[in-house]
């Protein structure tokens, strides 16, 4: 990612003293000066990030509503779950990061625990809820290096690529780009006017995001939706855009609805666990790349208030569950405000701010049909791919575990499936070549939890 400088235009400069002296509990609380920014420069950085991650605030719903949960106390609880992590994030971890529901634990959620295993969507809400807590624990109690360290490089990224591609074919599902075939399992959906326009709708997508325009996805979506208007009146037998109204108030049925006790079974316990595994990972990863790329760091050189960060996270999957939504995890579309200059809290704030008035928009924004949703479903996969370049591909005891979790997770349609295989290979390849010293405490653990798990599902 490249870095910018922060604004210090000369009419900034020339009035700091006076704007420190009108704001001085703001400016000493975020470190606005300090830091070497300025508050122009964090207030655009916030609304550069809203910008290239609000997209979540249809998408989610749109993923969530597969389970089960009515679309529109989906997208309620993605704006107040937004709002409340994104809020504590700037005021108490300080950081300008965004905090929302995540894409792959979404569809962990909904394709994995919901549609695969057949949990219901209040259990589900139980898993994700205990997932929090324990993320919680690891937060508070700072174990994070022990965890790291146990989990092989390799397994990490191939976790992130596999649910990049698992994401990626929901998106051309849902399209009905890719549909079901007796001969050959899957095949291409007939090329009528729908897929047309989903196709134009992620080639323009993909040409947003080359020309790195801010808000690149939410733009794709738009069009997307404007060029599906005209089915079901111009051509076509189902309407795809129907006006239903501006502006409502927010719905809460889901809230509350997470059943807690019910989730805790040992049948479970793999869910809640590779939930765990995969919020904790990408979290952590996220906070790495963006305080290498913005130099965010403490005098010892670590992600800068990491503990902190970490705390905010985990609290935030912990009470996504009885809002009614998937856990919510630290957004890498944080990268594009820390590109604008962005280096404190405020960021965040000003962030959780713009998401409140969507609290309000339901009925807008259920204008937008699965056809507009699937281009950012498809790139958001493009963009989970990139760690598969770090994977040591002439190292195959390394290769090999991470290329099945990769592959089975779509083709098996469930993360978890995936991710057990891959800790299963990994530790049965080191038994067999008696390289037992690799094996590190915890993967023997996941391995465990893996065959439970495939003992479980049958």
């Amino acid at each position: 990612m490249q870095q910018t400088s922060p604004r210090t235009d000369g009419a900034l400069r020339a009035d700091a003293p006076s704007r420190q002296a009108s704001l001085p509990l703001l400016d000493q609380w975020f470190g606005v000066t300090r830091r070497g920014s300025t508050l122009r420069t964090e207030i655009l950085a916030g609304i550069a990030t809203f910008l290239a991650g609000m997209y979540i605030i249809v998408v989610n719903p749109a993923v969530l509503s597969d389970a089960g949960i009515p679309f529109s106390a989906a997208l309620s609880a993605t704006v107040l779950i937004s709002f409340m992590s994104s809020l504590a994030m700037g005021l108490y971890a300080r950081n300008p990061i965004l905090v929302a529901p995540g894409m792959g634990m979404n569809a962990l959620f909904t394709y994995t625990l919901v549609l695969g295993a057949g949990l219901s969507w209040q259990v589900a809400l139980g898993c994700v809820f205990w997932s929090g807590v324990l993320f919680a624990l690891l937060a508070v109690f700072n174990v994070r290096r022990a965890i790291i360290e146990a989990i092989p490089a390799s397994l990490r990224y191939a976790i992130t690529c596999g649910i990049g591609l698992f994401i990626t074919f929901i998106g051309l599902q849902n399209a009905g780009f890719i549909v079901g075939s007796d001969a050959t399992l899957v095949s291409l959906g007939t090329m009528d006017a729908h897929l047309a326009t989903f196709f134009l709708g992620l080639v323009a997508t993909a040409v947003f995001v080359i020309l790195r325009f801010n808000g690149a996805l939410i733009m794709g979506i738009a069009l997307t939706t404007l060029m599906a208007a005209p089915m079901g009146r111009l051509w076509g037998d189902e309407v795809m855009v129907a006006w239903n109204g501006l502006a409502a108030w927010p719905d809460f049925s889901a809230v509350m609805q997470v059943d807690i006790l019910g989730a805790l079974k040992v049948a479970y316990l793999p869910f809640i666990f590779v939930m765990l595994f995969t919020n904790f990972f990408d979290s952590l990863s996220c906070f790495m790349a963006l305080s290498e790329s913005a130099d965010l760091k403490d005098k010892d050189g670590n992600p800068r208030n990491l503990k902190r960060s970490m705390t905010v996270d985990a609290f935030a999957s912990m009470i996504a569950a009885p809002l009614g939504t998937s856990a919510a995890q630290t957004f890498i579309e944080s990268g594009a405000g820390v590109a604008q200059g962005g280096r404190t809290g405020l960021v965040a704030v000003v962030i959780a701010l713009l998401f409140l008035p969507f609290l309000f928009l339901s009925p807008l924004l259920s204008l937008v049909p699965g056809i507009a949703t699937a281009p950012a479903l498809v790139l958001v996969g493009l963009f989970m791919m990139v760690p598969v370049a770090k994977i040591d591909w002439q190292r195959l005891d390394q290769a090999f575990p991470a290329f099945l979790a990769i592959i089975l997770m779509p083709l098996t349609y469930s993360i978890t499936l995936g991710i057990a295989f891959g800790f299963m290979s990994f530790v049965l390849i080191k038994v067999a070549t008696g390289r037992l010293e690799e094996i590190k405490p915890a993967m023997w653990i996941s391995a465990s939890l893996s065959v439970v798990l495939l003992v479980t599902a049958q």
